[in-house]
């Protein structure tokens, strides 16, 4: 193992406990073994999969039953390196990809990792995620970023990946015509990459007046379906559905022209959703869901550093690793608030 001589012992871990209460603690720091880094964590960005386990102890079949360290949007400086690596020097920013897979089954051998059924995801129970000092995680899943790049924007390479991945399975392109439902940071994601891959129309529906403002100020026309409908003011090729929304389902498909792509983004709260399958088969529509991402950092990475899309832009607020439940109570109080990012 290649490390320097001031990494130390102990680090501040936030913890998520089981009454829902978060405090900081002292944990050993990791140390990497073969294959793997050991990253000085930077930035993370708070998920709204972190404020639901907050808030809620449990999202779907995954319950906090035990301490739990919330933070899966993370970049930070690697600071040691496990035997066999030797193609990320000591220094270098990373941008970590939050989801081990198990690399045998049947998906990860089809190149559909992010379907693994035993994926490794930080802050999903009961695996501890990166609201801490020093995250171990294999060499892979680190990917290198250039210095010009800033940690937040490092670590939002994360979300800015689900918009990646949506917009590669809807096939958008030059001249697509593109309505994102949901101006929240997933849709504003997909509504960046969307732009950056030469989108030729990109409207954004929301009923958050905030949000709707913050989409017309990055150059997106914008569409409150409370007060005119989407059918009526839009044509897509390609709805990017990011709300999860059952109203802005329904509404979103009933925009898209024939032979378009439906690509549903964002969780529903409910497992049960009805759709329009009269316009679905009428128009030939093709129909999809997206899970996280596969293969996407690299594309991602590229976006930002390039400038391509400004994840800097996206940025509320920021706070200090002591100050993580006032994270993740922020949007409570900025309902215009984007990402809010947690400083290790």
């Amino acid at each position: 193992m290649s490390e320097p001589g001031d990494i130390p012992t102990v680090q501040r871990v936030s913890v998520l406990d089981t009454d829902l209460s978060v405090h900081v603690e002292q944990r050993p720091v990791p140390r990497p073994g073969p294959g793997e880094v050991l990253v000085r964590v930077r930035s993370v960005g708070v998920c709204g999969s972190d404020i639901h386990y907050f808030e809620h102890g449990r999202i779907a079949d995954f319950v906090v039953e035990s301490p739990l360290v919330l933070g899966h949007e993370s970049s930070g400086t690697v600071v040691a390196v496990g035997a066999g690596v030797d193609d990320l020097p000591v220094g270098t920013t990373v941008a970590m990809e939050p989801g081990v897979p198990c690399a045998s089954c049947e998906q990860c051998r089809a190149g559909r990792y992010n379907l693994c059924p035993d994926v490794q995801f930080f802050a999903t129970p009961p695996v501890d995620g990166t609201f801490c000092e020093y995250v171990v995680l294999p060499r892979a899943f680190a990917h290198p970023v250039p210095a010009h790049v800033s940690f937040d924007a490092a670590a939002l390479v994360e979300p800015l990946s689900v918009g990646v991945w949506a917009c590669q399975k809807a096939k958008v392109r030059l001249g697509t015509r593109v309505l994102v439902t949901g101006a929240g940071p997933v849709g504003m994601m997909a509504a960046l990459v969307a732009r950056a891959n030469g989108a030729s129309e990109i409207t954004v529906s929301d009923t958050n007046p905030d949000r709707l403002g913050r989409a017309a100020s990055m150059g997106f026309a914008t569409v409150d379906p409370r007060t005119t409908s989407l059918p009526d003011a839009v044509i897509a090729d390609v709805l990017l559905e990011c709300s999860g929304a059952p109203t802005a389902i329904d509404a979103g498909i009933r925009a898209v022209a024939p032979a378009g792509t439906v690509v549903l983004v964002g969780m529903s709260p409910s497992t049960m959703v009805e759709l329009p399958v009269g316009v679905i088969q009428g128009r030939e529509l093709w129909v999809t869901g997206t899970f996280r991402y596969a293969h996407t950092y690299p594309t991602a990475i590229d976006l930002v550093s390039s400038g391509r899309v400004d994840l800097d832009a996206l940025v509320s607020r920021s706070f200090a690793l002591e100050e993580a439940e006032q994270a993740l109570t922020y949007s409570r109080t900025d309902p215009a608030a984007m990402k809010v990012m947690v400083h290790a």
